[in-house]
């Protein structure tokens, strides 16, 4: 029994940090609301530790921010910091889908267009969680098939910081447009051009730089 419990402070952590981060995602937490960790523990069912723990688990990847003795508060959008992430992790992306083209299968293939397939579904029901999964999944398959620790580690550290663009990307018109990018970048990967590969998943992740923009007096940068 005793090992048990030590097993459970991080599933419940786990649990909290999910909760969390997507309502920052989603917007029902908006950026500069302040953060009580008993409110969130209370409405979660669960005590203060998993809650701080998640909570600095948020501060790590930007979404939440704090001051001793002062606030913890939902991180304001950040032009800059987001623009710098998001170059990141466009580039890290496109990295993976050229080193992963010659390794990919039937089965990776496949792999992407099902989930291309539920992302689609998803967008039509506005079930724009449904939706960033099934895009995480779907870009998923390259980073894993490239077996490369930096570009996944550096993709887990900085999708974060640009996970609310997305989020508001999915939830207008215009988040269709990925449905046929992800197709584009599928018969790239069959065609076993890895180049190009990398190319279209690097303008797809560009798109970004349109919700970006809202947050900001600069233009988006032009896609490829």
């Amino acid at each position: 029994m005793q090992y048990i419990s030590r097993l459970d402070r991080p599933l419940l952590r786990d649990r909290a940090l999910a909760t969390i981060r997507q309502a920052i995602v989603s917007g029902d937490l908006v950026p500069g609301e302040a953060i009580r960790d008993l409110d969130l523990a209370e409405r979660l069912g669960l005590s203060r530790t998993p809650v701080r723990e998640a909570l600095s688990h948020l501060a790590e990847e930007g979404l939440v921010e704090s001051k001793p003795h002062s606030y913890t508060r939902v991180t304001p959008i950040d032009p800059v910091a987001v623009r710098d992430a998001l170059q990141v992790v466009q580039a890290m992306h496109g990295l993976a889908h050229r080193l992963a083209v010659p390794l990919l299968t039937v089965d990776h293939l496949a792999r992407m267009r099902a989930a291309n397939t539920r992302f689609d579904a998803a967008l039509s029901a506005g079930e724009i969680a449904g939706a960033l999964a099934a895009d995480d999944d779907f870009h998923r398959v390259p980073v894993e098939a490239c077996a490369n620790f930096a570009v996944a580690a550096t993709i887990q550290r900085y999708t974060p910081l640009v996970r609310r663009l997305e989020y508001q990307r999915f939830s207008s018109s215009c988040g269709a447009d990925s449905v046929a990018m992800h197709e584009e970048i599928v018969v790239a990967c069959e065609r076993g051009d890895g180049d190009l590969a990398s190319r279209l998943a690097e303008r797809n992740w560009a798109t970004l730089a349109a919700e970006l923009a809202k947050h900001t007096d600069e233009p988006p940068a032009p896609t490829k």
